[in-house]
């Protein structure tokens, strides 16, 4: 029954956060000087063709009917029509979106892989220097822009030394590996192709890397924090009374212990870095959602933007709602609680 209550207040807020976004983004893409029809007609086009291409696309409109049409599509899963592409912006995110994922989950291992790692050793070595150096970096990934550091990277590793490539996901030239999962590494391994695999690590490395560090610093903060609280419990010290290693302790009873309040900031950095990967992409010539919402922007193509915005932040509240009855499972007492 707890967990059915649960669910429907996650659900209830789920529909108003798309609500929220649907508003927020109709009104601020509205706001925006500029013409989509005449992008569309071009600068030679005549006022009447213009003006059949505004109806045609429903801009005549007040904008309460605009937005009541476009939440009636909603309603039903229809996203609207790209004004830059002419197709379903469903169908374009969904084109788009494996790029994006496969570049968020490579971020993501990244942080985690060194995030964890340095938040444990930032605790373990409280106030040395160690630690300062952990904390040092955990402020320097928090306060870096994610397209100066990409910027920095290119021009290092692509510019001077050549060892990684600057952008896109493959060679040019190469074919793409055949659709199997939409991420390339994967549908390379698949398909037995080492040398396609291997390029699309290359490719797949430095977008990564910018967009994993920005949020390396977090996962430090936080890993820290929490270990910080469990190495002062009476626990702790019972173990190593007992005589087990320090960091047969710290490993085996601290750390899992310490990774429970920080479920919730590991899953949410999923979110974040989908939003984050606007600029990264960009920066990359990374072909996934971030790059798409870009041009559709500089196009006024209001449909895309709408439809990447409600999209990514649906995604935001699943993996929130989903966290949220997976602490409860790790932990029962947080049901017992509420």
């Amino acid at each position: 029954m707890a967990f059915l209550n649960i669910l429907r207040k996650r659900l209830f807020g789920l529909l108003l956060v798309v609500i929220g976004v649907s508003v927020i983004t109709f009104a601020i893409s509205h706001l925006i000087p500029g013409d989509p029809a005449r992008l569309i007609a071009g600068d030679r086009a005549s006022d009447a063709i213009v003006a059949n291409i505004r109806h045609q696309l429903g801009l005549d409109l007040p904008l309460y009917q605009q937005y009541g049409r476009y939440m009636l599509d909603l309603l039903q899963g229809d996203l609207g029509t790209s004004i830059r592409t002419s197709r379903p912006v469903l169908e374009d995110l969904q084109a788009y979106f494996p790029a994006t994922l496969e570049l968020a989950l490579a971020a993501l291992l990244l942080s985690i892989l060194i995030g964890v790692p340095l938040g444990v050793l930032s605790a373990v070595y409280h106030n040395r220097a160690i630690d300062q150096i952990a904390r040092t970096l955990a402020v320097t990934g928090i306060s870096t822009p994610a397209f100066w550091l990409g910027l920095g990277l290119i021009v290092l590793f692509y510019g001077h030394l050549n060892w990684l490539p600057g952008s896109g996901r493959l060679d040019e030239g190469l074919t793409p590996p055949r659709t199997i999962t939409g991420f390339y590494l994967i549908d390379a391994l698949l398909m037995g192709d080492w040398e396609l695999f291997k390029n699309a690590a290359q490719h797949l490395l430095l977008p990564a890397v910018t967009l994993g560090f920005v949020n390396l610093g977090v996962i430090a903060r936080q890993i820290r924090s929490a270990m910080l609280d469990q190495l002062g419990e009476d626990y702790i010290r019972t173990a190593r009374a007992y005589g087990l290693s320090k960091w047969a302790v710290i490993l085996r009873h601290a750390l899992p212990n310490a990774l429970i309040p920080s479920v919730t900031v590991l899953g949410l950095t999923l979110g974040d870095l989908l939003y984050g990967a606007v600029l990264t992409e960009t920066v990359f010539a990374w072909p996934g959602m971030g790059a798409y919402v870009v041009k559709s922007i500089q196009s006024l193509d209001f449909p895309a933007v709408m439809g990447f915005a409600i999209v990514v932040s649906f995604i935001y509240v699943l993996l929130n709602m989903a966290i949220d009855l997976v602490y409860r499972l790790i932990d029962p007492r947080i049901g017992e609680v509420n």
